[in-house]
């Protein structure tokens, strides 16, 4: 394998030994859940600086309307483990090409309740950037690669308040915002690779009801870190 830009480390050690409960405070049910896996996939710039993809939802779908999101979706028999699942969902969405990536690990599984999928984060190192565009245009309306350097500028974080209860972390990015487990996910991440900055969890935004799926109510973040 092509030597990884020197970026990857602290963070692909520590995803590589991280627990559920590093990043979530919610018990994956057993048994139950829909399995699925999304694809957490880091490049870089011209400039050499890291970057990852994120797509955004149509604003048409019945559900996840408009939210941004790893690529990804349910797994299918033929897929031999959560990373084919992955690749070929992101494949399907956006032309992601494979041959052009390296998994490096698969995070723990997590559970989203309001949908009750048990989700696996692949973690991987697009080695080869391509152009992609939406090839499933019902569930992909853009494409983007937001940089971890706007993803971790304080003044583009936030917390987001769902109007059932729900506080979690948001970042303002790419003209979106994402927010609920993708930004959770991306959250711990950013602290992992030892990228996070100070910001202030006093900013808190209220998500528009238009935005926000139907569910439970979950008081508290299912996905902040756990305190130490």
């Amino acid at each position: 394998m092509t030597a990884l830009p020197a970026w990857w480390e602290p963070l692909l050690s520590r995803a590589r030994q991280a627990r559920a409960g590093d990043f979530t405070r919610l018990h994956r049910p057993e048994p139950g859940g829909r399995v699925g896996a999304v694809l957490v996939l880091f490049g870089q710039d011209a400039t050499g600086e890291p970057d990852v993809l994120i797509i955004q939802r149509p604003r048409t779908m019945r559900t996840h309307a408009g939210q941004p999101a790893f690529p990804g979706g349910a797994a299918e028999p033929a897929d031999a483990d959560a990373a084919a699942t992955a690749l070929r969902e992101a494949t399907e969405e956006v032309g992601l090409r494979p041959g052009t990536v390296t998994v490096l690990a698969t995070l723990p599984a997590l559970w989203i309740p309001v949908s009750d999928f048990v989700v696996s984060p692949v973690l991987a190192w697009w080695r080869a950037p391509h152009d992609l565009h939406a090839v499933q245009v019902s569930e992909v309306a853009r494409v983007a690669r937001v940089r971890v350097a706007d993803l971790v500028d304080p003044a583009r974080r936030s917390q987001v308040r769902h109007p059932g209860g729900w506080v979690g972390p948001g970042f303002d990015v790419a003209g979106m915002r994402v927010w609920g487990f993708t930004a959770g996910v991306l959250s711990r991440l950013l602290e992992l690779g030892g990228w996070a900055v100070p910001w202030s969890a006093e900013r808190i935004i209220d998500l528009d009801p238009s935005d926000a799926p139907a569910g439970p109510r979950v008081v508290g973040s299912g996905w902040e870190p756990p305190v130490p």
